[in-house]
This record gives C-alpha cells, structure tokens and sequence, in this order.
C-alpha cells in the first residue's frame, strides 16, 4: 500500500485508505481514515481540507500503511494514537487502561446531578475507584472547581497515565493518585465515590469485540464468574468511606443494575433513584446514598 499511496494527494490517500477499511468490515471507515490520516500528518480535519491537494511523501505513505495495518488487524483507532476524547478532555492512554467509551459519560452525568442534590457547598472530596486513565474523576474535577480528588487503581503503569493526564489539564494540584486494590488504602470520609469496575463475566470475555477482548487489559474487564466480583468487594469499601449524605455512583453491565442495587442496599445504602440509562437505553448508572442511622 505504501507505493500506491506515494505520491496521491492527501485526500486521495484518505480516500484509499476508507475503501480500504470498508472492504475489512470496520464499522467506520471514513473517520477512521479521516482520523489515521491526519495523525501521520499532523493535521486536523480543517488542515486535512486546506493539504487536500498536497501530495503524500514516501515517509508519509509509510506511517499511513503502517496504522492501516493495524487498525485492520483489529486495534483501536485509541489505541494507534495513544489517546482517546472523554467529556471533551483529550486522555492519554496505556496498556494497563481501558479506553474511555460513551457509555461512561453516563456515570459523570448522574454524579454531577448527585452533587447538585447535596447540600453540601464546601469543597467536595471524591474518590475514582479504579481509576484507569483517571477519565472519570478528571471530568468531575473539571466540571466542579472547588473539589479535590483521589484516583485509585491496583496498576502502577495506569496511575502513571492518570497522573499525566491530570497534568495535561492542569488538575494535577487537585488530584492524588494511590495504587491499592479498590478502596483499600483510602481513610477518611469522601462526598462522592465513583468507579467503572470490571463487570464482565469470565466466561463472555473471549465473546467481546477483536478491538476490546484483545487490546483492553483483561484486569480491567473480568468481573469474575457472574460480573459482579467487583462490587461485592467496593461497595462495603464505600460505604465506609462515605460521609453521611455521600453518595456511591458506579457503571454497570447490561442486565446488571438490579443486582447492584441489592448489593447497595445489603451494605446499608439507599437507592433513591433509578439507574441512568446510556444513549442506547441500557441501565449504565446506578447511585445510592449513606444516610444517618
């Protein structure tokens, strides 16, 4: 493909490279390319447009054939460049993290709305349970000026990412990162806890799409046999942690937030409210609160 791309301009090459993932079945072969492209180049979409006659170098032509390659073996756009958009923040990623997807925005969303509810107005403490790439605790700590948070996670290469995106986004003075398992090493009372913890079942894991079964740490996905490890071992943690009045917001898997609920409640959490549900109306979010006795 390399001599074939040599020498088109920019938007033959990213037309080529389209017709070329389409005909592999990748679900989204224009932006792919789009995307490819304008990484080996180092040009936007505006700049794609403005180069759409330059012509593509040999050296070019190269690094294009060589994410081609890639994505068509089954790996990630995310993952080719290294870095993934959440909540509008651009993230940096690693092998030991997942990539942050849509349906986690669903868990930001519904802890903002329980922040709100608090009647708390002083700074607020929030603790990311298995932080990964630090996506959901960096959103939050975006969007609420006044708070300060700790990200855990029992990989020290994914807290090392975490903690350079929170430097990227100048969040770094508002942010601790602490490698232990969930909660573990965590004291004190916190506002908020939140987590994207594996949910997975064991069993269904070598059923996932090529992109997630072989290019998202396992560690990150096995929930045990029936999805639900996790939570059996973060809620108690939580609901130790919690202020009175804090509350628990998790991501869920598909068909699972009932049972969550009940490990909720069995801990001495109240769900006041039903699960949020993603863009494809599956229950993703689910919250409950500690209250007094």
């Amino acid at each position: 493909m390399t001599d074939s791309l040599a020498g088109r301009s920019v938007e033959a090459a990213r037309r080529a490279l389209a017709k070329r993932f389409d005909a592999a079945g990748i679900d989204t072969p224009e932006l792919d390319a789009r995307m490819l492209v304008g990484a080996a180049l180092g040009l936007d979409l505006t700049g794609l447009i403005a180069s759409a006659a330059r012509r593509i170098t040999d050296a070019e032509a190269m690094e294009i054939d060589a994410f081609a390659l890639r994505r068509t073996q089954g790996e990630p756009v995310a993952r080719i460049l290294g870095r993934k958009e959440f909540w509008g923040l651009p993230l940096r990623l690693s092998a030991a993290t997942l990539v942050p997807r849509p349906d986690t925005e669903t868990v930001v969303e519904l802890a903002l709305e329980t922040l709100r509810a608090q009647a708390s107005t002083s700074a607020l403490r929030i603790a990311d349970i298995g932080t990964g790439s630090g996506a959901i605790l960096l959103a939050l700590l975006r969007e609420w000026p006044d708070a300060i948070g700790v990200g855990t996670d029992i990989s020290l290469c994914a807290l090392q990412t975490a903690r350079r995106n929170a430097a990227d986004l100048d969040l770094v003075s508002r942010a601790l990162f602490v490698a232990c398992d969930y909660a573990a090493a965590l004291a004190g009372a916190f506002d908020l806890i939140v987590s994207n913890p594996p949910y997975i079942r064991s069993s269904d894991i070598v059923e996932l799409a090529t992109e997630v079964r072989d290019h998202d740490p396992w560690l990150a996905l096995d929930g045990g046999a029936d999805g639900l490890d996790a939570y059996r071992a973060l809620i108690p943690q939580a609901q130790r942690l919690l202020t009175r009045g804090g509350a628990l917001v998790v991501e869920a898997g598909q068909g699972q937030s009932g049972e969550i609920e009940a490990l909720m409640t069995a801990a001495g959490l109240r769900v006041e409210n039903p699960a949020k549900a993603d863009l494809a109306g599956i229950s993703r979010a689910v919250s409950a609160r500690k209250t007094p006795p």
